[in-house]
């Protein structure tokens, strides 16, 4: 059934995941030849919204902008050192990741949060999803962090796959409330980590305008 779905896909019912691991120890993972990481730089952000718009994640221009100064803007000063990019050999940016917060206050914790982790469409397949992670894992140690939170849900599937590749677990409270949610990423990656699971029936799989 899984090969039927796009990495993004929104037919697949739509169910908010939060996972979390302890930031160290760090899975090796290098990224291939002709990429490189850079730091975000002032005037970065149109670089990041295409990024993201490419992945998926947006739908036009300005629902990026509405995120970016949403989850960005009002800490422009911390994003030289949290935000990450992979570029190509041509310079151009083609995945992004950050080291961040629960910008809407609800996590009061001293975890980080891995936030708006992307690969362009164009640069998917080339294996830079895992070095980005781990990446990022290392920054968030040199910062200081221990643990680390990761919001994420149903429709990135592909994702949720590669997080629990990389020791990424379900937090208790989300366990708890979105059990659907897990079992539809059971019946999609059928990940050992969801091994107590039951898969979902393609009525609960698919999002209601889609059954």
């Amino acid at each position: 059934m899984r090969n039927e779905f796009d990495p993004l896909d929104h037919r697949i019912r739509f169910v908010k995941l939060k996972l979390e691991r302890d930031v160290l120890p760090i899975p090796d993972a290098v990224l291939p030849d002709g990429f490189h990481f850079v730091f975000y730089q002032p005037g970065d952000r149109d670089a990041w919204i295409v990024i993201e718009q490419s992945a998926g994640e947006f739908s036009s221009y300005e629902e990026g902008i509405q995120a970016w100064n949403t989850y960005f803007e009002p800490w422009a000063s911390m994003l030289e050192e949290r935000m990450l990019f992979i570029e190509d050999s041509n310079g151009h940016k083609v995945a992004t990741g950050s080291v961040w917060f629960d910008v809407h206050g609800i996590d009061t914790s001293p975890d980080a949060w891995m936030h708006w982790v992307a690969v362009s469409k164009n640069a998917q397949g080339n294996g830079l999803s895992k070095p980005l992670i781990a990446k990022l894992l290392s920054r968030m140690d040199e910062l200081g962090f221990t643990h680390v939170k990761l919001p994420t849900q149903t429709t990135t599937w592909l994702a949720c796959r590669i997080y629990l590749d990389f020791g990424f677990r379900p937090t208790k409270e989300n366990w708890q409330n979105s059990i659907l949610g897990w079992r539809i990423i059971k019946t999609l990656t059928n990940h050992p980590a969801l091994s107590t699971l039951t898969p979902c029936d393609r009525e609960e799989l698919l999002a209601s305008d889609n059954t």
